[in-house]
């Protein structure tokens, strides 16, 4: 060993994943520093220093302390690299491979894997080198396809996949995999919903409760389990977070159900994360208590559809994305100012605003009017809704306005003929995706057997995966829309479950007009700029549509 060598770092790697801890004691991190340290100081390498990464897979190189390790080789620290064989190295024969016979030499550095006896420095024993690379990755390829096979069985079983309690729950101790409410942490889970269902914003919420000093999700979990979660930071313990509670608000967990393979990897090289939407993943409802009614969750989704920031002056708009342009349907922009007294905030078309009157037309209406307008038909609605259930049913169904009969129709009409032509598409394209599989099968054959050229399958088969690919993606689609069609029109019964607990309607709340409306349409004045003129404001109820048309004289 050279002089200068001798004063370098002998670095001893080591490195564990999970999946490598299913081997035992075999590979795990303290077996394999008493394996480096005893060859190091039986071989009497100097300056002994241990690189460790625990819980991270060898197909990608991208580990802390293995970064670290090529920070100091690259600035000539570092002398000699031992592992305690191949794989602990890396499990990506390309890359494995680039580090061993390009990267080390070009600084000098002598490698070592012991018990696939490999040196550097004798090259007779790097022959099978190549070789062992490739079974290694073969390895973490064949385990991450059982890996993948095993959750998808689990899921399709009703299993959670997830190894932690999310916050608001704990761990069953009587039984596996299941999950029971922790009341301390669900009791905040309730009151950040019931503060977005007011119309507070994530950002908002995050602050009260950062100001009120309230755990953070990671904290909670450390100090009530000793959990550590990736993000704990132990000098700010109400370190609440926008994108937290944005989660937490959009996550189906605290109704009560699980949404099991919402996630994959690209490949077992790759591990950024893919969301898949709903429909591709397996869902279990019901498969815990839930924290959150399902009323409540209904309120808030609609609140974060039409999730708009606060004003200046710090206050919410209780109609944000429920007051619609009745020509031009856009929606309308509320007006505020610390000038302008309460009497006076406004409504006005946002295509007016932005595009001007050649467009649009104002639609203007004073708040404090529409107040009053809502209001009172809210309480007239859901009275009728109580008092006289019997018929206000029968009026649901039989005496709606004409533009919702006529909706009814068209939604019956086509539940019954299923649209004959959507229908014969998805035939079509199903028998197309056999056609293109018999095809493939025949190109695959006629290339074996040397009737095309490589060059010739490689494209005719790229051509007939990419239709066949856009067909399978096509079908989903149109029955989604057929089973959208065959969802059922009449609500009569959810709305008066709903009336029967509004018995006494003093105010409008954000919660309120999301609980009973779906959309306020505000028509022009007959005469514009009238204080006086009629102005037809049509109240579209969450259920059941339009309950007769508000007409009003009042001044705007």
């Amino acid at each position: 060993m050279s002089q200068s060598n001798q004063m370098k770092i002998t670095a001893l790697y080591c490195r564990l994943s999970q999946d490598d801890g299913l081997d035992g004691e075999s590979n795990s991190i303290q077996n394999q520093r008493r394996i480096l340290e005893t060859y190091a100081r039986e071989h009497r390498f100097p300056n002994i220093q241990f690189y460790v990464d625990d819980g991270y897979s060898g197909a990608s190189f991208n580990r802390p302390d293995f970064q670290r390790m090529m920070a100091d080789m690259e600035d000539g620290k570092i002398g000699i690299i031992i592992t305690k064989d191949l794989s602990r190295l890396g499990r990506n024969q390309l890359h494995t491979g680039l580090y061993i016979e390009e990267r080390f030499p070009q600084f000098g550095v002598r490698y070592i894997a012991i018990n696939d006896n490999v040196d550097t420095e004798n090259a007779e024993s790097n022959d099978l080198m190549p070789f062992k690379n490739l079974f290694n990755e073969w390895f973490v390829r064949d385990t991450s396809r059982k890996i993948r096979a095993v959750q998808r069985a689990k899921a399709q079983r009703g299993e959670r996949l997830g190894t932690r309690a999310p916050y608001g729950y704990k761990k069953d101790e009587n039984a596996k995999g299941k999950l029971i409410v922790d009341e301390e942490a669900a009791a905040v889970v309730r009151r950040i919903f019931a503060l977005c269902a007011a119309g507070n914003g994530p950002s908002q919420i995050a602050r009260l409760l950062k100001s009120e000093q309230v755990l953070c999700p990671t904290m909670y979990a450390y100090e009530r389990f000793g959990t550590k979660h990736m993000g704990l930071s132990l000098g700010k313990p109400y370190n609440w977070e926008k994108s937290t509670v944005a989660h937490m608000l959009e996550n189906e967990l605290y109704i009560g159900n699980t949404i099991n393979m919402r996630f994959s990897s690209k490949s077992y090289k790759d591990k950024r994360k893919i969301e898949h939407p709903r429909e591709e993943c397996i869902v279990i409802e019901g498969s815990h208590e839930a924290i959150i009614d399902r009323e409540t969750w209904d309120i808030v989704q609609r609140v974060r559809q039409n999730r708009k920031r606060p004003t200046k002056m710090e206050e919410l708009n209780k109609y944000s994305g429920l007051v619609i342009c009745a020509d031009c349907g856009s929606t309308m922009v509320l007006h505020r100012a610390h000038t302008m007294k309460p009497t006076q905030t406004n409504f006005t078309c946002r295509t007016y605003k932005k595009e001007g009157a050649e467009v649009c037309t104002a639609h203007y209406i004073r708040e404090c009017v529409l107040d009053e307008i809502v209001l009172e038909d809210i309480r007239r609605v859901t009275a009728m809704a109580r008092e006289h259930t019997q018929e206000f049913a029968a009026y649901i169904c039989d005496r709606q306005s004409a533009e919702l009969r006529r909706e009814i129709r068209r939604q019956e009409l086509e539940l019954s003929g299923m649209n004959a032509a959507k229908k014969k598409e998805l035939e079509t394209a199903e028998k197309r995706i056999s056609e293109l599989s018999a095809i493939f099968k025949r190109l695959y054959e006629d290339s074996v057997l040397g009737r095309i050229t490589t060059e010739q399958f490689q494209t005719l088969s790229t051509s007939y995966v990419a239709e066949q690919e856009q067909l399978k993606t096509a079908i989903p689609q149109r029955e989604r829309e057929v089973a959208k069609r065959k969802a059922t029109v009449s609500g009569a019964d959810n709305f008066i479950s709903k009336a029967r607990r509004y018995t006494d309607i003093q105010e409008l709340t954000p919660e309120l007009l999301r609980l009973f409306i779906e959309k306020i349409v505000v028509h022009e004045k007959d005469v514009k700029w009238s204080k006086h003129a009629r102005q037809t404001v049509e109240i579209h109820y969450t259920d059941i549509g339009v309950v007769g048309n508000m007409s009003t004289t009042k001044s705007a």
